[in-house]
């Protein structure tokens, strides 16, 4: 692999690094981004927790109706000002049907209550007869009357649900300039937009609002991506269940009767969990397939929300995940070009196959952005754009105070505004997506591990093949579940991407972004570091090191004998090896 390296690096000085856009479009880019980033930390921040609250009050303050059409606004907007006064209306469609609904936002939560009450439910024996703020909009018939339609009904149409369809996607990056402009254009066409937010916190909203009987103080929050502006369109939804946000009393001399626990910690919170998933199954309107999942290291329950389209992930453990997602927001909020390159390098690992949508030893969304937030700390060649996790602890104050019930510490600054950070690094996003495959091409992470709370590499505390410090637990690895070939794969994809990005003899139709993300065969053939056809995880040492193969490609050139002997050499002793083993697996047969 160190050999691999080399041979990058000698792509990269002789084949030079000037893509098909002007240098002038990447002057200018410099200069947005360096003005950008200034007025984003002198600006108006709100603060994670802030944000997460008025979200929460938004969608207290909210109800969703299907209706039967688009045009059923105005009638629906008349019914509703009879009880409350309307601040706002969202429209989307769900399914293939499809189903329509709208999003009616009150000024006050008064104004929902209001209109609960003079809700009802259709009298039948096979409907469990549940309250929420889930409703359906009754067609007008001669009982009700006439409803005029309000002139100053306001409707906004917004496509809530459905995620932009790849060959749209395609064609609006290639009317982009530069590859700066794609990667920002991707991130504006795929981030998770305010009907996307809004759903998912009425999502949470149902669960908590179910509960609240015997909670009253219960708390249902949103964290991951959903909420940390990582999110895109289609994102799943995490939440994480707190009975009680209250500490207690001193100076109360009356106290709740309790039931005592049973148990251990885990295997009572299993049982809330069975519980709470049976009430999610049975008697919340639009959950279905409820999967408990209790045995995992932190018990959830995954459940689909068809009314809102939204994957479920609810859990009862403690408030890291919440302070983790804060981290990242901030993050995120520090420099306008963070979250777009985090979008590029995910859609990126998505198509060459790196991530996948289901759990296992593949590298996951979450691994991926903390892998390109601890390059974004990194001195390197120009000054660093995100602060470290242990800064940002240093400049906390009395406000910025959390440790949770295991005592972890989770103390770091919260408002940026009084962070005296300001980067210097004015570079593109297109240099910056060059830079973070060059820089992961080049990473030893056999011995190393990525750590965001010092902008340095520590090595490994354990053996495993991927290694990154979670900044919130330190003593966790994020990515422990990545397997050894996953590692390989990402390596030998960080190059691939880093040589197209950086080759001036592009024989294939794709520039610019859309060449790293289009997977085509005749493009995956032109690549100097390639993978086997039969195992797409192991890398075939026939095809990295057959001479024959290499002079037949045109994109490929060894640019000095010293590298042919290398190659030559090691090609032997591979060779060598093979024969060794089939000597010692055929004597071991005859025996």
């Amino acid at each position: 692999m160190v050999f691999l390296c080399r041979l990058m690096g000698t792509f990269r000085r002789s084949l030079g690094v000037r893509g098909p856009f002007s240098k002038s479009s990447r002057l200018c880019d410099k200069k947005q981004y360096c003005q950008a980033a200034t007025e984003q930390l002198t600006g108006t921040f709100t603060p994670f927790m802030e944000m997460l609250q008025n979200r929460r009050m938004e969608a207290s303050r909210s109800v969703l109706v299907q209706v039967q059409s688009a045009q059923s606004y105005k009638q629906l907007f008349t019914y509703c000002e009879s009880m409350g006064k309307v601040k706002c209306m969202f429209h989307y469609t769900e399914g293939p049907e499809p189903m329509h609904f709208i999003i009616v936002e009150f000024e006050s939560e008064s104004d929902v209550a209001n209109v609960l009450r003079s809700s009802s439910h259709i009298q039948e024996n096979h409907s469990v007869p549940v309250a929420s703020q889930f409703l359906w909009f009754r067609a007008a018939s001669k009982k009700f009357g006439t409803l005029k339609a309000s002139a100053q009904a306001k409707l906004t149409l917004e496509n809530g649900t459905d995620v932009r369809n790849e060959n749209d996607l395609k064609a609006a990056l290639l009317r982009c300039n530069t590859v700066s402009e794609q990667i920002e254009q991707l991130h504006s066409l795929t981030k998770l937009n305010d009907v996307g937010h809004r759903l998912r916190f009425l999502t949470a909203k149902q669960v908590e609002t179910t509960i609240s009987g015997m909670f009253p103080r219960i708390c249902a929050f949103p964290f991951g991506s959903s909420v940390n502006g990582f999110g895109k369109m289609g994102c799943d939804l995490d939440i994480v269940l707190r009975l009680t946000q209250d500490r207690e009393n001193d100076n109360s001399r009356l106290i709740y009767h309790c039931k005592a626990a049973s148990g251990s910690e885990r295997s009572t919170n299993q049982r809330n969990m069975e519980t709470i998933g049976d009430l999610i199954h049975l008697f919340l309107p639009g959950c279905n397939q409820v999967r408990r999942i209790l045995q995992a290291r932190v018990p959830i329950i995954k459940y689909y929300q068809h009314l809102t389209n939204v994957e479920c992930d609810l859990s009862m453990s403690n408030m890291t995940g919440i302070y983790m997602s804060d981290f990242l927001y901030m993050m995120g909020e520090i420099d306008p070009r963070v979250r777009p390159l985090v979008f590029a390098i995910r859609k990126w690992a998505k198509e060459v196959n790196l991530t996948n949508s289901s759990p296992g030893r593949w590298i996951t969304n979450f691994s991926l952005t903390l892998l390109v937030l601890a390059f974004l700390q990194k001195p390197l060649q120009s000054p660093p754009i995100l602060p470290t996790l242990n800064r940002l602890a240093k400049l906390a104050g009395p406000n910025d105070y959390y440790v949770t019930e295991d005592g972890i510490d989770c103390t770091f600054l919260r408002d940026l505004t009084k962070l005296k950070f300001q980067t210097q690094n004015t570079s593109s996003l297109e240099v910056l997506l060059r830079e973070f495959f060059e820089y992961y091409a080049q990473f030893d992470f056999g011995a190393k591990a990525i750590c965001l709370n010092e902008a340095v590499a520590i090595s490994k505390p354990e053996h495993s093949p991927l290694y990154i410090v979670n900044p919130i637990e330190k003593g966790l690895n994020v990515s422990k579940n990545v397997s050894i070939e996953e590692v390989e794969k990402f390596k030998i994809e960080v190059r691939n991407a880093a040589w197209i990005l950086e080759s001036k003899e592009r024989n294939y139709e794709s520039t610019g972004l859309i060449a790293i993300l289009d997977s085509k065969d005749h493009i995956k053939n032109k690549l100097p570091f390639v993978l086997s056809a039969k195992n797409n995880r192991l890398m075939e040492i026939s095809e990295l090191f057959d001479e024959e193969e290499r002079n037949s490609d045109p994109n490929v050139e060894y640019k000095n004998d010293e590298v042919k002997k290398q190659v030559r050499a090691i090609k032997k002793k591979t060779t060598e090896t093979i024969k060794s083993l089939q000597f010692k697996h055929t004597r071991q047969k005859r025996r």
